[in-house]
């Protein structure tokens, strides 16, 4: 009894902070609890039998299957327990969701016991996370005559699953809470610096916004018992930023409904709003918990007499209030017409886009992969049964337009459709279940991800996955006792699953800590592929790319599969000549800013951008395809030429080659697969067979954008601007300014080189810049901290072979050493180079952070609130993000560098050189 003992001392710690027991996944413990329970004497037994009922995760945990074994017990009559009747544990068992609770039901369907064969089978019937082996015992059973395997898979052929589940009421009502103005971060739902306890729900739950938000979500639901509480980003987009399910699952389990009264800490239907609708990402993971993300429009430009937006002062357009969503106030949303209404039924904003035929159907069941395990239960059951399936499930919403081209992204979504008439074409707008290539889970979420494969009951990874990545980049910096609780524990489950791990649970090869979304751009190998990822800044050069929550990643590993709308394009062109002085870096940022001086809004937000910048590497083209992640659009998709991309599957090739000769293959040879796969798209390439993805020159855009070089005539930086009186164009992204606007003068705190924004070429510019600096002044002084973290390990070792290291060294007052890795955050710097170990360093938040106040010059993708830098109650720390040249000046100097300075510093130094690419 000594683990249930160690148990109840951990619950009694639980208590000091407020939290209840933690639920139990582990079997062995389980099995203790189970013993008690037995014991009519044990002073612990009933205690244990609430634990048993109430605290268990389902799924495919080892505390699941103990679970499901021993009511299989009870229901056939070998165990008696009083507490626990046979039809109370065949309803405990129609909670555990799939896994060893699916088994021990077809045990007891399929048995001898007629009675409660029958039974079992009822409970069958509302069961959809079913796999191959289950629907193979059903289907066996139902050809040597089974009477009970035909009722079920009878039932299945209907989807009674899911169509005897209760509708989405006609009316909701809500009372809203303001959760912030302007864009709302997921960090503020789900802080990155609280990552490590994403996967203990409650724990985590206490970290959403603060403790007084909480408690007035609480004093909202009190008041309004009747009404669910709507949180709102007011004047912004709510869920900007990562792709982060603990999000929504902190919203969901202060604002939404329980799942089921015997599974702790799992909540469904949150709803949220915004001015600006909900983040692409954000509105995925709201999908997967039967949620409802409302675009509110509740603030509209002011236009004047001739129709144009009137601008302030800062060019920024007017807006004036259409309706309020203060914090309390009620309102009412009409499913059935699809409208808001006020609380006297008079319609506010068209709300439509909410609840399309497939929103609904999420709603309905709770979650977006119910109904893609429902949709392959009910065609498998009726294949087997020779019926026609009865149209249940909302149709793929398929747009198909006469003699209009396709874009890139129409093309790579009719290539990997699933269930679409042959021959048929879509286009934008369409619904589609299509096939994943590559997914990629990271460490900060991937215990998440676990728990979600654990909960829809799968036990290895899709056959239709090409390749999948488990990454140990955002725990890289600090190896403390939470990572080395967490991590371990994730790579053994992901490595068992069938995914190449970053790190080697058996220790046979070197951990490999690399950005993860540099390891799928290598593993990328076919620029037609769909790609998944667990962040947001899954977004390669290579194919499209998707960030995804944590449920999203779950659903592709287990099915190969996912469910989306094809999503509009806007296609960016380049025109004129970079001046070589400039960075890429710099074109990236003025993208997004002549972007929203042509159109006066982000034409880029909740689409595809289709780039046509195929003259760069894929490594270098990442640097543009990872930004558009902060330029708020769902994917990217680069346009390349036939030898630019054959060249970059060459590099991945060698790359690949490398994770195979550290030892990181599995038994399915993956990683070999990948270079057979890039071997045949070469040469689909150099025999004209099929060349790089191009679109139609007659497909259709949104918007086009034209980039002109010749503009860009000094380094470009995006700055939070933190002190602007309207708080909703703070920490957005939009403010891009040239370096000359800060007069030379702007002081800076520290300097930071790293995250996936960088490639060996910035590390080689650092290296020339230092020796630059010693040959003019005698010596190099910095007189800001500069952390520099190269974004993966092969960087560090070709900078090695080349002599770069020896020159980052020679100034380093710190090199990062596997040996012994740091087992705290740094928590001061010094006026010297920081040599930190491959990864996501400062970018995350979770690990290392500047000081409080700081004003950090970053290559980072991170400018909001709080992540890079916190405030102090003086001064507003501030993340300003620039190319690598800037940052290194800008350490040096301890300040932003002049024109002049900027000018001398990169004499001679070979910047990423882009010109724009001859037409197709």
């Amino acid at each position: 009894m000594s683990i249930y003992l160690d148990y109840l001392a951990e619950i009694d710690s639980r208590k000091t902070q407020g939290l209840a027991p933690k639920p139990i996944d582990d079997g062995v413990l389980l099995t203790e609890i189970i013993a008690i329970i037995q014991d009519a004497a044990s002073e612990h037994r009933a205690d244990a039998l609430k634990f048993f009922i109430y605290n268990t995760l389902p799924g495919t945990t080892s505390a699941a299957a103990a679970k499901a074994a021993f009511l299989k017990q009870i229901i056939l009559g070998e165990v008696t327990v009083p507490e626990i009747t046979p039809a109370f544990a065949l309803e405990l068992l129609s909670h555990m969701k799939g896994g060893p609770s699916i088994g021990v039901l077809l045990d007891i369907a399929l048995g001898d016991d007629a009675a409660i064969a029958v039974q079992a089978g009822d409970v069958l019937k509302t069961q959809f996370f079913l796999y191959d082996a289950d629907m193979f015992r059903l289907r066996d059973a139902y050809l040597a005559g089974n009477a009970v395997a035909k009722d079920v898979l009878e039932s299945y052929a209907q989807a009674e699953f899911f169509t005897k589940l209760p509708d989405v009421e006609d009316e909701i009502k809500v009372v809203t809470y303001i959760a912030g103005e302007g864009d709302i971060s997921t960090d503020l739902l789900s802080p990155g610096n609280q990552a490590h306890s994403r996967s203990d729900r409650e724990l985590h739950g206490l970290c959403m916004m603060t403790p007084q938000a909480q408690q007035e979500i609480v004093a909202l639901k009190a008041q309004h018992p009747d009404k669910r509480v709507m949180l709102i980003a007011e004047k912004g987009t709510m869920g900007v930023g990562s792709s982060r399910m603990s999000g929504v699952n902190n919203v969901a389990l202060w604002t939404g409904k329980q799942s089921s009264p015997y599974v702790p800490f799992v909540n469904y239907a949150p709803v949220v709003g915004g001015t600006n609708g909900i983040s692409p990402i954000f509105a995925t993971t709201v999908d997967v918990t039967g949620g409802i993300g409302i675009n509110l429009k509740n603030w509209v430009k002011m236009t004047g007499p001739d129709g144009k937006a009137i601008l302030n002062n800062d060019g920024n357009p007017v807006l004036e209030e259409a309706f309020s969503v203060a914090t309390g106030t009620v309102l009412k949303i009409d499913v059935k017409n699809k409208k808001l209404t006020d609380e006297a039924g008079n319609e506010l904003v068209d709300v439509a886009s909410a609840f399309t035929p497939q929103k609904m159907e999420f709603m309905k069941a709770g979650s977006s992969y119910a109904i893609v395990f429902g949709k392959k239960l009910q065609t498998f059951a009726a294949e087997t049964l020779g019926v026609e399936a009865p149209l249940v499930f909302a149709p793929n919403k398929e747009i198909s337009v006469e003699g209009q081209g396709l874009t890139a992204v129409e093309k790579i979504f009719n290539r990997n459709a699933v269930g679409v008439a042959p021959g048929k074409v879509l286009h934008a707008g369409s619904d589609v279940r299509v096939t994943v290539n590559i997914v990629g889970s990271q460490d900060t979420t991937g215990l998440m991800t676990a728990q979600e494969l654990e909960a829809m009951a799968a036990t290895v990874i899709s056959p239709l996955v090409d390749g999948a990545y488990q990454s140990g980049c955002h725990t890289a910096s600090v190896w403390d006792k939470k990572a080395q609780a967490n991590i371990p524990k994730l790579m053994s489950f992901m490595n068992n699953f069938g995914l190449i791990t970053a790190r080697d649970p058996k220790g046979r090869y070197h951990a490999m800590t690399d950005v993860i979304h540099k390891v799928l751009n290598d593993i990328t190998v076919d620029d037609w592929a769909i790609i998944i990822g667990g962040d947001s800044h899954t977004r390669m050069s290579k194919g499209v790319a998707f960030g995804a929550d944590s449920g999203t990643v779950a659903l592709a590993l287990a099915t190969g599969e996912a469910t989306m709308p094809i999503p509009q394009s806007v296609k960016v062109t380049f025109k004129g000549q970079m001046q070589p002085y400039m960075d890429f870096r710099d074109v990236v940022h003025a993208t997004q800013a002549q972007m929203l001086a042509q159109f006066g809004e982000n034409v880029f937000q909740g689409r595809i951008i289709e780039v046509h910048i195929g003259t760069l590497l894929a490594d270098q083209a990442f640097t543009f395809t990872d930004w558009t992640a902060e330029m708020k659009a769902k994917a990217s998709i680069c346009i390349s030429q036939d030898e630019t991309l054959i060249e970059s599957l060459e590099i991945a090739k060698s790359r690949i080659q490398i994770m195979i000769d550290k030892g990181m293959e599995n038994a399915a040879g993956t990683l070999q697969g990948l270079i057979n796969k890039a071997d045949a798209r070469i040469a689909e390439i150099r025999s004209g067979v099929k060349p790089a993805l191009a679109p139609d020159p007659n497909a259709k855009y949104f918007a086009e954008v034209v980039v002109d070089l010749d503009l860009i005539n000094e380094p470009m930086i995006a700055d939070p601007d933190v002190n602007n009186a309207d708080v909703s164009k703070r920490y957005t992204h939009d403010t891009i300014r040239p370096v000359s606007y800060y007069g030379g003068t702007k002081k800076v705190d520290l300097g930071f080189i790293g995250s996936c924004m960088v490639h060996k070429g910035d590390m080689k510019i650092l290296a020339q810049m230092l020796k630059n600096i010693e040959a003019a002044e005698g010596k190099v002084e910095f007189k800001a901290p500069l952390v520099v973290a190269p974004p993966t390990y092969n960087i560090v070792d070709e900078l090695k072979a080349e002599g770069d290291w020896d020159v980052l060294k020679k100034y380093a007052g710190f090199e990062f050493d596997d040996v012994a890795p740091k087992s705290a955050a740094r928590t001061a710097y010094e006026n010297t180079l920081y040599l930190e170990r491959p990864g996501c360093n400062l970018c995350m938040g979770n690990q290392e952070k500047a000081a409080k106040g700081d004003t950090v010059m970053a290559t980072s993708t991170r400018l909001f609130q709080g992540r890079v830098v916190e405030d102090t109650d003086e001064k507003k720390g501030e993340s300003l993000l620039a190319s690598t040249p800037v940052v290194v000046l800008s350490s040096i100097l301890g300040r932003t560098p002049s024109m002049d300075e900027y000018k001398s510093a990169v004499v001679g130094i070979d910047l990423t050189k882009f010109a724009p690419p001859v037409a197709h």
